[in-house]
């Protein structure tokens, strides 16, 4: 069973589609490419870690005044979002992404 699992995994590494569409994935040497990796990876998980805490407890605070239903939603959201401080997965995912750009 593992030599078919391995078989398959080696044909898919060798198949040009797969190839192709991992190149097609990988972010561009630009600054769109660089800056849209640390927008949307890491600066995120930096703003969780150092205010983390207080953006989670103004939304718990705003929680408590009447709200309509979409900022009631709103602040919710950034209490699920913020509450448990940065996510080293989705930092690792942004490194990872920054590592394969260069090299």
């Amino acid at each position: 069973m593992k030599h078919k699992i391995k078989e398959k995994a080696q044909a898919i590494a060798k198949n040009p589609n797969t190839k192709k569409a991992l190149e097609s994935m990988k972010p561009e040497k630009n600054f769109w490419g660089i800056g849209g990796v640390i927008l949307f990876f890491i600066v995120p998980e930096f703003i969780a870690y150092i205010w983390g805490a207080d953006i989670t407890e103004f939304a718990k605070n705003q929680l408590l005044e009447p709200q309509n239903f979409f900022s009631t939603q709103y602040y919710e959201l950034l209490v699920m979002l913020f509450e448990d401080g940065m996510s080293f997965l989705n930092l690792a995912i942004g490194i990872a992404l920054l590592l394969w750009l260069f090299f």
